[in-house]
């Protein structure tokens, strides 16, 4: 692996060149709509605003060699309160001891992430957003129903780390400030940074983390040893390991539908090794780190007064990552303050993901430039999380077990379309079929490997709304059932979809 010193020096800056030009596939939709003549649309395209939406980047435009950047981009966007709030749910919904809470965040963080660090590498080849790949094994309507999905997932990852984000600057100011004042400043501050697009995007995530670093040590340095007054648990069940490993799987496998995202401007002869690893890396990292460290905190919170009076009986985890820095004084409440706003970089690539997905699910919207949507989600997200602020922990749970079921059907469909059906060969997804209906798969296998395998995931989910026969006794394995499911189903509905669908 070469050094990342190096490669700035000598690399292609793509976040400049592509901002920076108006013509020949930079501006992505630059003629299609009169209106983006104005003189306030050049401007934005001036300061460095992109505009490209769900258009594939051509090869020859592929041209950033930056390629470590992708792990500050997943790395900064896990490396927030976020991650540290999931790793709580083990003690607090589940019941799990500190070693059972972070052997499962160990274990199935290892395998989940796998999937979407190798959905990265194929960005480089294609060119391509993750969704507008998803049409060649989904079809171009088959995969507005997938995209339908992940526009809820994304949203609702907004909603939380923006009610997170609010209650940590809340927590600053001794609740002088309400929480819903500090959602919309979380709110506006991403908003900026997903408007902006990818030149602004990757440099922030470069930066945010290391302000999120040492608030995290400084907490470590005046509380650790608080830590080690962790109550007794109660030994593990079979049940609740599986239903807390279903929560972590969806935490991170859901980043599988927004993956090439943020890797189609590279250049395509990178090392897909290389790429994987830094993606994996970038998620494996902070999120192991960051939950077990939530665990373990929350677990200490009832035996350290000020721990629990900020933690309180409403599970605010800003409040008690703001007691875990009080000794620190006013650089803790500061550093309190770092740990509010390290939500932004989850929010603000999430959002500049949904983008992308509006775009699909309306096909007619890709004429429109990309940052209007960054508006659009934030005007969803903004009163629901101000509306949900007060139910977290019941959002938090029940909205992360659901998503990775989906996710992980995808995941498999798409894997076997590309190993098993297209032997591999990115040549095959020809570019210029993106956005044509009848070059692309009708879909129907993809669509119907999904939702037939949802027959048994159904009675194999363990969730505070629904039970199933089989779920209520081995724990949530919906996520674990839905993976090779929809899998074996795909295979033979592909192969019936091929012998009819006739592709000139």
């Amino acid at each position: 692996m070469s050094d990342p010193l190096h490669d700035e020096k000598v690399s292609v800056d793509v976040e400049k060149d592509s901002a920076s030009r108006t013509d020949s596939g930079t501006s992505s939709i630059q003629g299609k709509a009169p209106w983006l003549s104005l003189p306030w649309a050049r401007a934005l395209l001036r300061w460095g605003v992109e505009d490209r939406g769900t258009v594939p980047v051509p090869y020859d435009d592929r041209t950033d060699t930056q390629f470590y950047k992708i792990f500050f981009v997943w790395f900064s966007m896990n490396f927030n309160i976020l991650s540290f709030s999931t790793g709580t749910l083990g003690p607090i919904v589940f019941g799990l001891g500190l070693r059972d809470s972070c052997l499962v965040i160990l274990f199935f963080n290892l395998l989940a992430c796998a999937l979407p660090a190798y959905l990265n590498t194929w960005g480089p080849r294609t060119g391509m957003r993750q969704m507008i790949q998803s049409r060649y094994s989904f079809g171009y309507y088959g995969i507005i129903p997938a995209a339908i999905l992940n526009l809820i997932g994304l949203c609702g990852f907004n909603i939380l780390n923006c009610i997170l984000g609010g209650q940590a600057l809340a927590s600053v100011s001794n609740d002088n400030m309400s929480w819903t004042v500090g959602i919309v400043i979380i709110a506006l501050l991403s908003l900026f940074i997903s408007f902006m697009g990818y030149k602004v995007l990757n440099w922030y995530e470069r930066v945010a983390w290391f302000p999120v670093l040492i608030a995290f040590l400084v907490a470590l340095g005046v509380g650790g040893k608080n830590l080690f007054n962790a109550q007794p648990a109660e030994p593990a069940t079979a049940d609740t390991i599986l239903s807390f490993a279903s929560v972590i799987a969806g935490f991170v496998i859901t980043f599988a539908a927004m993956a090439s995202d943020f890797t189609m401007y590279y250049e395509p002869t990178v090392s897909s090794h290389r790429i994987f690893w830094y993606s994996y890396l970038g998620y494996i990292v902070p999120i192991v780190s960051l939950e077990c460290l939530g665990a373990a905190a929350v677990l200490a919170a009832p035996n350290v007064p000020s721990w629990n009076a900020g933690y309180g009986t409403s599970g605010n985890v800003g409040g008690l990552l703001e007691a875990m820095l009080s000794p620190a004084g006013g650089f803790g409440k500061f550093l309190t303050v770092m740990l509010s706003l390290s939500v932004t970089g989850n929010i603000a690539c999430t959002l500049y993901s949904i983008c992308f997905n509006f775009q699909v699910v309306v096909p007619a919207l890709a004429k429109v430039p990309r940052y209007v949507f960054s508006i659009v989600g934030t005007a969803i997200a903004l009163p629901l999380s101000i509306v949900g602020a007060h139910k977290f922990y019941v959002t938090l749970t029940d909205f992360l077990s659901l998503i990775g079921y989906w996710a992980s059907a995808y995941g498999a469909v798409l894997l076997l379309e590309h190993h098993y059906f297209r032997k591999g060969d990115f040549n095959s997804y020809e570019q210029a079929d993106w956005n044509v209906p009848g070059r692309l798969p009708w879909g129907a296998a993809a669509l119907g490997a999904c939702v037939l395998s949802f027959a048994v995931i159904i009675p194999c989910m363990n969730q505070v709304w629904f039970q199933g026969p089989i779920g209520i006794t081995t724990g949530d394995i919906g996520f674990e059932v839905a993976f090779p499911l929809a899998g074996i189903l795909y295979i033979p509905l592909r192969k019936l979809e091929l012998k009819y669908q006739k592709i000139n």
